[in-house]
């Protein structure tokens, strides 16, 4: 990895974990990490070794979102912006399998990139949500209402509630569910066993050109 932000593992069977390591800050994607998931994403995609790819945080953290400390610090607030919409398309059109491995929260931008991978594991303690609407921050419903049910993406981008792994599990937002801290296993096994198919078959590339184009 080209950051020290960015961990990254090779796990056999054509899978790699990349894990977000910056658990003093809840792992919030500043700049620097956010741009270390652009070059690390470019790189797999092109990677004829990398058949699947498992996302998690350290620290017991998936992700809080984005740095509002850098954002609210940033002289030219629109470069950040500009440099999110380039993360959020390096994510959400990456060529392969792509798996989040969830323990503890997943909120605002760290919710986003949790929906932007294809599948989600979450351990019993997760926790989702959109809490920045409440301090008139923008939420991406175009991105939660293509996880989740119309009526449900509406309410969690309207009220800013952040729900439990249960409920997120009982909305279709998660896959599945395990204890604390069984999260980055089974997100593990499970891409071993797409990693065959995809290997086959190209399924993701497939399954890429049939999604709606959420950033332009």
């Amino acid at each position: 990895m080209k950051s020290q932000l960015l961990k990254g593992e090779r796990r056999g069977d054509g899978v790699v974990v990349l894990t977000l390591d910056r658990p003093d800050k809840r792992n919030a994607l500043n700049a620097e990490l956010r741009q270390a998931l652009i070059d690390a994403f470019q790189d797999l995609a092109s990677d004829d070794g990398v058949m699947a790819v498992v996302l998690t945080g350290s620290g017991g953290t998936f992700c809080a979102g984005f740095d509002l400390a850098e954002l609210m610090a940033a002289e030219q607030p629109a470069e950040v912006f500009d440099h999110a919409t380039v993360y959020h398309e390096a994510v959400h059109t990456f060529a392969k399998p792509l798996i989040a491995a969830i323990e503890g929260a997943a909120v605002a931008g760290g919710m986003d990139l949790a929906l932007m991978c294809d599948l989600r594991v979450a351990s019993t303690d997760a926790k989702f949500g959109q809490p920045q609407v409440k301090q008139g921050v923008p939420v991406a419903f175009e991105l939660l209402a293509s996880v989740v049910p119309g009526p449900a993406a509406r309410e969690l981008c309207l009220t800013g509630r952040v729900i439990t792994s249960a409920e997120a599990l009982e909305i279709g937002l998660i896959h599945r569910s395990t204890e604390p801290g069984a999260a980055l296993d089974e997100a593990v096994a499970w891409a071993s066993e797409i990693a065959d198919v995809a290997g086959a078959i190209g399924m993701k590339q497939t399954f890429i050109s049939a999604q709606p184009a959420l950033f332009t």
